[in-house]
């Protein structure tokens, strides 16, 4: 009796390749799809679906006012996504960069509370943004140099490292910088520790496309990013072309620390003008899926951190308008990031099923 060996009802195969406009196609059908199931949230709140969507746009785009606001949100998740492409195309899984932007706002804020009436202006918010990237810089290095001579789980490592940032702000809130005794308040800060606005949005948002153009140089045309995707394809053969495998890594997360700490600075003397512990609220987190997205390529970050940026103040609106609960507008934005991810399986795989003509030939 022969062994037959069945194939199995379905099959993945990965794509060698595939054509761009068809990749692109497969984007933009996953994003339809995502609107076509965001209206079951809103039709079961009893929400006219078509009505909804045209408030969020209103609320978000339509006027300068909230197009203003919505740009403000879009900044630190753009630059923050820049900040960890370079490390995840190492496939170095940085998940700190809460962290990050927790220091990196916390050791600007030491300047703009103590130095704000000893320099100019111009000065202060050098110092302040120098203090932003050397504190992020510093603090993602911590587990690169432990990843790097120990061989430590970096995912664990770098999150862990935000609870402990937060945890030191959360003591600076109710403590050593405390303004009013029992309030938990850190005084706001000064005006010669804030950034100035151009076009009615701080100065942040053309640092950050200034940021986009140059990790796009950096990451496909430099030598130090042709190492960084050498190692990300393999460490091995990255050690055997004589490559420093850990100063590398500790390299590329110092600077993927330093721009989160830019993002620290920016939000701390561009939005709030202030530091609290939930300072980075979950910007850190919200750009890995900016990163993914966008196939950690920096143009396209724009995109993606705008449209986050609409459903996140459009959604504000929504609630104000229509009624229609917060957590509708976060089922909707779960809806969108879940089905622009998965796009990516069927760009990157196809399922083959097996037919008749294959079950004839596993019969014989």
């Amino acid at each position: 009796m022969s062994n037959v060996t069945r194939t199995p009802f379905v099959r993945l195969a990965k794509r060698t390749d595939i054509d761009p406009r068809r990749a692109w196609i497969i984007r933009v059908a996953s994003i339809v799809i995502a609107l076509v199931l965001g209206c079951i949230p809103m039709l079961v709140t009893g929400t006219n679906p078509v009505e909804a969507y045209s408030v969020i746009v209103q609320g978000s785009l339509l006027r300068p006012v909230y197009f203003r606001q919505t740009v403000k949100i879009a900044i630190p998740l753009l630059a923050c996504a820049l900040a960890i492409a370079p490390c995840f195309k190492m496939r170095f899984w940085n998940i700190g960069a809460e962290g990050q932007i927790t220091i990196g706002a916390m050791c600007a804020t030491y300047f703009a509370l103590y130095w704000a009436d000893r320099v100019p202006h111009v000065m202060l918010l050098l110092i302040m943004f120098l203090a932003g990237v050397v504190g992020g810089g510093l603090w993602a290095l911590i587990p690169a140099f432990f990843k790097a001579k120990w061989n430590t789980n970096e995912t664990l490592f770098t999150l862990m490292m935000n609870y402990i940032a937060i945890g030191i702000v959360a003591w600076l809130q109710g403590g050593p910088w405390e303004g009013r005794q029992g309030s938990q308040i850190i005084p706001k800060f000064a005006d010669a520790a804030r950034l100035p606005n151009v076009l009615g949005v701080h100065i942040g948002w053309i640092f950050s496309l200034v940021l986009v153009v140059l990790m796009y140089f950096y990451m496909n045309k430099t030598k130090q990013g042709y190492e960084i995707a050498v190692i990300g394809d393999s460490t091995n053969t990255a050690r055997y072309a004589g490559m420093n495998v850990g100063y590398i890594m500790m390299r590329t997360m110092a600077i993927s620390g330093a721009i989160s700490g830019f993002v620290g600075f920016m939000i701390v003397a561009g939005a709030n003008y202030t530091l609290y512990s939930g300072v980075a609220d979950g910007v850190g987190f919200t750009a890995i899926s900016v990163a993914w997205l966008s196939q950690l390529n920096p143009f396209a970050m724009i995109v993606i951190s705008m449209l986050l940026a609409v459903l996140d103040k459009g959604s504000t609106t929504l609630q104000s308008r229509l009624g229609v609960p917060a957590s509708v507008s976060d089922i909707i934005t779960g809806i969108l990031l879940f089905t622009m991810l998965s796009c990516e399986f069927f760009i990157n795989y196809r399922l083959i099923f097996r037919g008749r003509a294959q079950d004839k030939e596993d019969g014989k």
